[in-house]
């Protein structure tokens, strides 16, 4: 079996880790290709690819604001995927597509499969897939096209639950930071710091990702103290709102310099 890009990405660096989040298709449709390029070139881990939805259920005002900019300019998951082939054999840093089951299903569950590995994207996260649902069909179906389900686990999420996640997991886990939507928070609190500590205390084989309410670098060494890296979602996105995709770096380069 092949190794998954983002367990490549771990045998050579596994601390500090830096992804970003983003909406295909924000600010402008054809800004996809120019905020991943963009990225790529500021030093970033691995990117995490949001597929526009119009009812995104963990996502706060600023990704759903984005997602709706970005259907309202015209994008759907063929553009999605006519961009990503179109940088397959030149970008260098992983990419993760993030979405809903419901946009898997709508477009045809094995038609979606196909076309990630047709782009040489091997890593997906669902975050409403359950466990159930994942154990029944799509453990089986992810495997035969040699893709890597991420789980999210919250401050909510049983002892066994996690343990099961972390037998389940190739890349890593993704830690939410709070039980509530995502949205750049500002600072940690002593209570997700307990949690952090928590699922630490846990030994887990699993890399761990700590994700919502990171935003700069402050929240971001303080996340890192916990996991192995950590996703930086709305704060990217209202940047990009307002400096556009030329202005990506001077985001970037702050956090991890």
């Amino acid at each position: 079996m092949d190794m998954n890009s983002i367990q490549e990405l771990f045998r050579k660096k596994d601390k500090n880790l830096l992804s970003i989040y983003f909406t295909c298709g924000y600010p402008k449709l054809d800004d996809t290709l120019k905020v991943i390029s963009g990225l790529e070139k500021s030093g970033v881990d691995f990117i995490e690819v949001g597929l526009p939805y119009s009812d995104p259920l963990a996502d706060g005002p600023t990704i759903q604001e984005s997602s709706q900019k970005a259907l309202e300019n015209g994008v759907n998951l063929d553009i999605i995927f006519e961009q990503l082939l179109s940088i397959k054999d030149t970008n260098t840093t992983p990419l993760i597509l993030m979405g809903y089951l419901n946009q898997l299903l709508k477009y045809g569950e094995d038609k979606f499969c196909k076309k990630m590995i047709v782009c040489g994207i091997d890593t997906l996260i669902i975050p409403d897939l359950p466990m159930v649902e994942f154990e029944n069909h799509y453990q089986e179906l992810f495997g035969k096209y040699g893709i890597t389900n991420i789980f999210l686990i919250t401050p909510q999420t049983s002892e066994e639950r996690i343990r099961k996640i972390d037998a389940y997991s190739k890349a890593f886990i993704y830690v939410v930071a709070s039980s509530s939507i995502t949205g750049a928070k500002g600072e940690i609190s002593s209570n997700q710091i307990a949690y952090f500590e928590r699922i630490k205390a846990m030994n887990l084989q699993s890399k761990l990702i700590i994700g919502f309410g990171i935003s700069d670098k402050s929240t971001f060494n303080t996340a890192c103290n916990y996991a192995h890296g950590a996703i930086i979602g709305s704060a990217f996105i209202k940047n990009l709102g307002i400096n556009g995709v030329g202005k990506i770096d001077d985001f970037i380069k702050p956090i991890i310099s």
